[in-house]
């Protein structure tokens, strides 16, 4: 084993430097998702894997915001962030800026993530739906391709946080190079 690295050891970027250095082409777009705690940790993996931006829709709170900061710590200040008093309104704007638009969510025709290898020539928007309805029908309507993460438990669903991460984590596997 070796010792715990401390803080200072880590060389991480300053909020000034993440916000100059180049970003993943993808933005994580929170289709009323109501948990400050949940809308917190997408900020903070997102600041984690450089993505370019949080779309916060509808009912989706939005920084400053003490409950967002506790789980965020910090992230809300280093990721660019977007409010849009609808989803659908964020899926215009993403169309018009030639985003391709994934629902998470399980769907008829879903692609598993692990047979989808994403493109380095696009741009990605990853949207995540409300902790009990999930995304909306009308935006999975609206989306391009719908991605299923494959369980294999008893439960039908993951925590939108497990969610985001798993699906940041497997894009920046094969999406890094990009950002050398």
């Amino acid at each position: 084993m070796g010792r715990k690295l401390q803080n200072s050891e880590l060389n991480r970027l300053s909020i000034e430097e993440f916000k100059l250095s180049p970003k993943l082409p993808i933005i994580v777009v929170l289709d009323n998702v109501r948990s400050q705690h949940n809308i917190g940790a997408a900020f903070r993996t997102s600041d984690a894997f450089r993505i370019e931006s949080v779309f916060l829709c509808g009912i989706s709170s939005t920084p400053p915001n003490a409950e967002i900061h506790k789980s965020a710590l910090g992230a809300e200040d280093s990721v660019d962030w977007h409010y849009f008093a609808n989803t659908a309104n964020a899926l215009t704007f993403l169309k018009q800026n030639e985003y391709r638009i994934i629902s998470i969510e399980q769907a008829e025709n879903s692609v598993m993530l692990n047979n989808f290898l994403p493109s380095q020539n696009e741009k990605y928007a990853f949207i995540f739906g409300n902790e009990v309805r999930g995304v909306s029908q009308s935006i999975v309507d609206a989306s391009d391709l719908c991605i299923e993460i494959p369980q294999d438990g008893t439960k039908h669903s993951l925590n939108i946080s497990v969610s985001i991460g798993i699906v940041l984590w497997e894009f920046y596997k094969n999406m890094h190079s990009s950002l050398l």
